[in-house]
């Protein structure tokens, strides 16, 4: 994505659980599954998943780490009802609550995460250091988000077609620190020791065309401008992305993000 693009400040909200599971929530434990091989957990460790949304990447912490505890912190009830239907609701906790300011005392979690969230928190520095506060000594401090300066979000060919018909896409406010360089930078501002930065490809199947434009169409950065946008109007952003879309002889179409990824240990 382009610095010079011109960007919207609105607010991107995400409350529906279903639909962000649809949206983003396949593809935070697509790209999840990467960003937990490169951290390499240990097993029985204490986790905060903070903005966890409806508990998608919670869900895979989960499956693949086999948390001695884990608790979800998000702003937004709608979503956090969807994360509680899980089954993994069994093992974990949620909350609502803020990421700058956790509803924990210091020392309490052995790592914290961040999971395509970091750009929407007003103050990244401050939401890091609230991460590092409750995450005891020689503890994990990491995050992974989309590479939103150069094209990385999965939507970014929609959210193009759309600028090219006048609509101004929306990204998240921060969105200036998801680049690898910027996520390195804030996690040494905040203290952190050993900081370690990686950049790796997502990928996505979809059924069809249908498939990915329905998806698209679903995403809290896009949804609320079709309302806005006349029918012929969105006829021709679908004509514009269905050619930007080649499909495979079966006609399935795979979409790829980019993604950044950060991780520090707190000081002993």
């Amino acid at each position: 994505m382009s610095t010079h693009r011109t960007i919207s400040k609105e607010q991107i909200r995400y409350i529906d659980g279903a639909a962000y599971e649809r949206t983003i929530g396949k593809w935070s434990q697509i790209a999840g599954e990467t960003f937990l091989d490169w951290l390499a957990p240990s097993q029985n460790l204490r986790w905060i998943d903070v903005g966890c949304g409806n508990g998608s990447f919670t869900e895979l912490l989960v499956q693949r780490c086999a948390p001695s505890a884990i608790a979800g912190v998000d702003p937004a009830e709608a979503q956090l009802a969807y994360a509680r239907s899980r089954t993994t609701a069994r093992v974990a906790e949620f909350r609502r609550g803020d990421a700058m300011a956790l509803p924990y005392p210091d020392d309490t979690f052995d790592a914290a995460v961040m999971a395509l969230v970091i750009f929407f928190v007003p103050d990244p520095a401050k939401g890091v250091a609230e991460m590092k506060r409750v995450v005891r000594p020689d503890g994990v401090v990491a995050a992974y988000a989309w590479d939103m300066m150069n094209g990385g979000f999965p939507f970014d060919a929609m959210q193009v077609e759309m600028r090219e018909l006048g609509v101004p896409p929306t990204y998240p406010p921060m969105y200036e620190v998801s680049g690898v360089e910027a996520l390195r930078k804030v996690w040494k501002a905040a203290g952190l020791a050993a900081v370690e930065t990686r950049e790796f490809a997502a990928h996505r199947t979809y059924d069809d065309f249908e498939d990915l434009w329905t998806t698209s169409s679903l995403t809290a950065s896009v949804a609320p401008k079709f309302a806005t946008m006349p029918a012929a109007d969105v006829e021709t952003l679908k004509a514009r992305v269905r050619a930007r879309s080649p499909a495979d002889v079966s006609g399935r179409i795979t979409s790829s993000a980019r993604i950044t990824a950060v991780k520090g240990r707190v000081p002993k």
